[in-house]
């Protein structure tokens, strides 16, 4: 997976951004955010991440690392495709969308086009509990995601070995709340015993 691409933004639209990284040009799916920070610049890094589907692969940029966490959070909850993620952080910065989901701000986030009460319910329930770690972590204030917990990177883990997220979410949980020492790798090995 290609995590980041640092080279020059050959072409920049509110949409997309073209970048030029050894000689090999990287189109990307930008949100209105990113498209702010990169802008003016000829050159720079995006961070990226590749979303596979049945009908086709789409590589998304992101100018830092709370948008892209944010991103991947949203993608999570079901119902909520890339391109609804994509807008909403079109919409809102991260840290607007965390605030809202936190305290339960359905107003805000159906603001979003794509978004009405029902979804935008359906992501405070999904993610308010991964939101309040975060803000825990950040020493009580709600801010940009920080870097994925251990529970997360487990989740992604067995994901990425096909398990489906209900699943190994429910299976990484159980072992962490057994035995809150175990180490990432030892989690997802005893996950994948009791799959």
């Amino acid at each position: 997976m290609i995590a980041y691409i640092k080279g020059k933004f050959v072409v920049k639209l509110p949409a997309i951004a073209i970048m030029e990284a050894n000689g090999i040009g990287y189109e990307m799916q930008i949100s209105l955010n990113t498209y702010s920070a990169i802008k003016d610049a000829d050159n720079g890094l995006l961070y990226t991440y590749l979303h596979i589907t049945e009908n086709g692969q789409t590589f998304f940029g992101f100018a830092d690392m709370a948008e892209k966490e944010m991103f991947l959070l949203l993608i999570g909850v079901s119902g909520i495709g890339s391109a609804t993620a994509r807008m909403m952080l079109s919409g809102l910065k991260p840290r607007e969308i965390s605030d809202a989901i936190t305290q339960g701000n359905t107003a805000l986030l159906s603001t979003v086009k794509g978004i009405g009460k029902k979804t935008a319910e359906r992501l405070i329930l999904e993610l308010r509990d991964k939101m309040g770690k975060k803000v825990l972590e950040s020493g009580g204030t709600a801010s940009s995601p920080k870097p994925i917990s251990l529970e997360d990177d487990a989740v992604q883990a067995l994901m990425a070995l096909g398990i489906a997220r209900p699943a190994a979410e429910n299976v990484v949980k159980k072992h962490i709340l057994s035995n809150p020492e175990l180490s990432l790798e030892e989690i997802i090995k005893q996950s994948l015993k009791n799959l």
